[in-house]
């Protein structure tokens, strides 16, 4: 029988490597010999990934690899032939949902997530199925208000439907004087390990325990209220403080406010999309206010002093000079959105548009005659006919 080589000699670390200085050594390794990886030299290549697993496998468990530097890889019960976690001379080509015909193999999932970027066939690594505490779902709701109340600010209150810990059994999902169980299935990790031995050597997955789908606790008396969920649907109102010079699908955000957490876990957090109405008049240019303000001709060419409609409903006097063409830009400072971020503010803007008149009385026409004759202007002569 050919012999071995040595285990840490193949991962490149030391004898006394700590056990992360093994997972990063064999993280880089698997990542270089994978199959997939290799494309033109997949027999050269599996070889060495099935070396490299084999030997990860071996020296990544503290049990084997004491036994491993007082046996050697052919110690009393041949704990190192069986080719690492995937068989012998096996593996599983990787595609875009994660490696295929694949379970969870608990550190190995952690591995290859890291390496290419998703698990096994899809499914999260058990990393991240902790049974402790974990927080709450955020939630995400939709505000429509005024333009005036996005300039000035306003307190609305809104109805929300969320999850919130039953008010008989205070979360814990068991009847008043019961309390849940470990789960004898899993002893409380809510997962089970299960080894199989294949043709491609022993195959180890670990599920979601279907007895306590994955929760690590049983309850025999559940909660009449909530029927051992724990947690009941209600609609609370909650105030919401929308401050002054929020612009359109800005967000709020109120902490806590979310769905409850588990075992103890945090509250999610609300998030409150502000959705800002269109107004007849003014429009918004970052914290800059618009709008457009007609005059007469006469107050155009003679200059005029103005009445300007503010957005929180008062008038701000400002004269314009005589001669004022149409489209011409006057600026009132400070009179714009309020910044969210500092105490500065925008400005107001408006534009005047001179308008003609239309309909003339007989002594408007005639001054206006007048006027363009003193202005040496050749005056309209009324046309009675095709020909004049």
């Amino acid at each position: 029988m050919a012999t071995k080589r040595d285990y840490y000699e193949v991962l490149g670390v030391d004898k006394n490597a700590t056990a992360d200085e093994i997972k990063k050594a064999y993280r880089k390794l698997a990542k270089k010999y994978h199959p997939d990886a290799n494309p033109n030299n997949k027999e050269e290549a599996e070889a060495k990934f099935k070396e490299v697993n084999e030997a990860y496998e071996n020296l990544s468990d503290p049990q084997k690899r004491k036994m491993y530097d007082q046996f050697g890889a052919n110690g009393p019960q041949g704990f190192g032939g069986q080719g690492g976690p995937f068989g012998q001379g096996g593996y599983y080509s990787y595609s875009s949902s994660g490696f295929d015909n694949f379970g969870d193999f608990g550190d190995l999932g952690d591995i290859f997530s890291s390496i290419f970027g998703g698990g096994f066939g899809g499914r999260t690594s058990s990393s991240s199925r902790r049974n402790g505490p974990s927080k709450g779902a955020d939630l995400n709701v939709r505000m429509e208000i005024t333009f005036e109340q996005a300039y000035s600010g306003i307190e609305k209150e809104i109805v929300i439907t969320r999850d919130e810990e039953c008010d008989v059994c205070h979360g814990t999902g068991a009847k008043p004087g019961t309390s849940p169980i470990k789960c004898p299935t899993c002893h409380g990790t809510g997962q089970v390990t299960q080894v199989q031995n294949t043709i491609l050597g022993q195959m180890q997955t670990t599920r979601t325990c279907s007895a306590c789908h994955g929760t690590g606790e049983i309850i025999n008396e559940p909660c009449e209220k909530c029927r051992g969920k724990g947690t009941v649907r209600r609609q609370p109102k909650i105030k919401v403080k929308i401050p002054a010079g929020i612009d359109d699908n800005q967000t709020v955000v109120l902490r806590g406010e979310g769905e409850p957490g588990k075992k103890g876990g945090a509250k999610g957090d609300l998030y409150i999309t502000v959705k800002v109405k269109r107004h007849s008049i003014f429009t918004r240019n970052g914290n800059n206010v618009l709008c457009e303000i007609p005059i007469t001709i006469t107050q155009a060419t003679l200059g005029s002093e103005l009445e300007i409609p503010m957005v929180d409903g008062s008038k701000e006097k400002y004269k314009i000079p005589e001669g004022t063409q149409t489209g011409t830009k006057f600026n009132i400072r400070n009179k714009g959105f309020k910044s969210i971020n500092s105490n500065s503010s925008g400005d107001f803007i408006f534009t005047v548009t001179v308008q003609t008149p239309k309909r003339l009385t007989k002594e408007q026409r005639e001054l206006l005659v007048q006027l363009a004759k003193t202005m040496n202007e050749q005056p309209p002569v009324k046309k009675r006919g095709l020909f004049g």
